[in-house]
């Protein structure tokens, strides 16, 4: 059964309706309830452009949090061929909030490294919803390595809340960890694709974002800190978390106007988890066009053009020289 969000609940009534209809057409041959049928259809399609056709930021970051969008081991299933997953960072212990390895994909050899935030309940508990450990960051390290030394493109995709912000995890160096996986996408000798496919949290995503290119899919989310942390820390309420996911410009549509992504892909109509199998072939061509832009440039200009992507975010653009004043 489909989960809606609260802002659905007009499009769930009718597709409540369209169910109990289509069980009774299969009973009966009532021509009248085939068009009712049809009707009902056509209501709700128009309903749910209408309504993800206005999304504001707030809902969009519910959009991006829904629980039946695809996961990492599910877009590497779909794209990915004689995939080989390591694991542990050579150093702690194994983190299952963000997972990788080497395979094929779509024909191309590559390492493909993200976050799993689960689909049951079980699976979130074991993949700690995505928030992924020091030893998460240094694995993903040590995959990022190897990319280097056999010459594989990179490819991410991210999907976190954040890093996991428990003591055991500053402990054992957090920031230090997150710090050194983000200089090692920034420093990689071969090209790195990133995708923002749910919500791109905090340090937590730029340490697996910080590539040549990065996109969105058209309902993520890419920001600093939560809506719920920023209006705790601005208002001390939480419940203010809308008017925060306004102000903070996290929409990928947002992003794409300050530059600091590099494309938009688009989503099924409803969002990725109404047709989960189209999103992850848009987000699979969309990769292969970043990566084949990418392909015959040798490491220095690959470092270069990532540095440049970068800099460029904060650069402010000289504003003309004013005309010097007239002598009386």
């Amino acid at each position: 059964m489909r989960t809606y969000l609260e802002f659905e609940k007009s499009i769930a009534e009718i597709e409540m309706k369209i169910e109990e209809l289509s069980a009774l057409v299969e009973t009966s041959e009532a021509e009248t309830m085939s068009v009712e049928l049809t009707k009902l259809k056509t209501k709700a399609q128009k309903q749910l452009e209408d309504l993800y056709g206005k999304l504001d930021p707030w809902m969009k970051t519910q959009v991006a949090r829904h629980p039946e969008r695809p996961r990492y081991r599910e877009y590497v299933a779909a794209l990915v061929t004689d995939y080989s997953e390591l694991a542990g960072d050579r150093t702690f212990a194994e983190d299952p909030a963000i997972l990788g390895g080497l395979g094929k994909f779509l024909g191309r050899p590559c390492v493909v490294i993200g976050h799993e935030k689960g689909r049951t309940t079980q699976e979130r508990l074991k993949h700690n919803f995505g928030m992924a450990r020091p030893e998460g960051y240094r694995k993903a390290i040590r995959i990022m390595d190897l990319a280097d030394k056999f010459g594989l493109p990179v490819v991410s995709l991210v999907d976190t809340a954040g890093a996991y912000p428990g003591i055991g995890a500053e402990e054992r160096g957090q920031a230090e960890a997150i710090a050194r996986s983000t200089e090692r996408c920034l420093t990689l000798g071969v090209p790195m694709v990133s995708v923002i496919v749910g919500e791109g949290g905090s340090g937590g995503a730029v340490a697996l974002a910080s590539g040549n290119t990065v996109l969105m899919l058209e309902h993520a989310i890419y920001t600093v800190i939560t809506p719920e942390g920023a209006a705790s820390i601005l208002w001390r309420d939480a419940g203010r978390a809308k008017e925060a996911a306004i102000a903070m410009k996290i929409t990928a549509q947002d992003l794409l106007a300050l530059g600091v992504i590099d494309g938009i892909i688009e989503e099924p109509m409803g969002g990725a988890h109404r047709a989960p199998e189209r999103a992850v072939a848009s987000v699979g061509a969309a990769i292969a066009a970043a990566l084949d832009a990418l392909d015959g440039k040798d490491a220095q200009t690959i470092r270069a053009h990532r540095r440049e992507r970068f800099y460029k975010i904060g650069r402010i653009q000289e504003a003309a020289p004013k005309p010097a004043a007239k002598k009386r």
